[in-house]
Formats: C-alpha cells, structure tokens, sequence
C-alpha cells in the first residue's frame, strides 16, 4: 500500500502508517484493454454458427427477374415494352401475358421530356390495369455545373 509523508508520524520512531485510499487504475485499465482486444478478435470466429452441408438442388432462385421491364413513351408518342414497339392499346395485354411468365417485378417507365402529361399518366394507369402495383418513374440525374477557378 502507498503511503505519504502526511501519513507517516507518531508511533516508534516517530512513524505511523496508515493504508492509502487511492487506487491504482494503470493495472485495470491494462487488463481492460487486453480484455478488449481479445473480445474484439474472438467475437467474428463465434459468429459463425453451425456448419452444416448444404444439399445441392436444380431449383431456379425464386423472385429472380431476368430482364427489367421497361415501358418507354417515344416523343412522337410511340410505346416501346423493352426494345420492341407496340401499339398502346396492346400494352396492358402484353404486360399481363409477361407477367404470367416472369413474376411480379417493378414496371420502369421512361418518358421523353416533352411527352405530354397526360400521355404519361395514361401508361401508368395501363401498367395498373396489367396488375403490376409497382413501378417507377425514370429519370436523369442533373449535370453537375463546371467548377468554377
């Protein structure tokens, strides 16, 4: 135990010795570290839960979409499904006959800038119609300004 000077009189020699009340924390922040390091090294090896072997299957992954399904509205107005021009009144037909055969997915619909409104909204409310509940508007990011010395 430490002692100081305050502490030390009276008694033989003139001395007294009384314990110390302060604690050392070198020692325990040490061990505090060690601990650390060996909690931080060890815990990704636990992670790993038990190993098993896997059986091997010819199953296709389920919810894997192929291709995008992409619905474009040309300027002159003409509806593109993918890469193939279709006549719009076909398109709620067409998208129902390709969802049968690849699943639900998320219906992207591009638009040219100057395509009218209206004319877009009417696409939405097709690609409803053929029972997709998801879709997406496209869009181009905005170009970045040139800096500027």
């Amino acid at each position: 135990m430490a002692m100081s000077r305050r502490q030390a009189f009276g008694g033989r020699d003139g001395l007294v010795y009384r314990p110390s009340a302060e604690i050392n924390v070198t020692p325990l922040v040490d061990v505090t570290l060690v601990l650390l390091i060996i909690f931080m090294v060890a815990a990704p090896l636990m992670m790993t839960g038990v190993r098993v072997d896997l059986p091997r299957t010819s199953a296709e992954k389920i919810g894997q979409v192929k291709k995008p399904v992409i619905v474009t509205v040309a300027p002159d107005g003409s509806v593109y499904l993918r890469n193939e021009k279709i006549p719009p009144g076909d398109l709620a037909a067409r998208l129902d006959a390709l969802r049968a055969a690849e699943g639900d997915a998320v219906v992207y619909i591009r638009a040219d800038k100057g395509t009218d409104y209206g004319t877009v909204m009417e696409m939405l409310g097709r690609v409803n119609a053929a029972g997709y509940r998801r879709f997406s508007l496209l869009a181009q990011a905005p170009a970045k300004a040139a800096a500027s010395p």
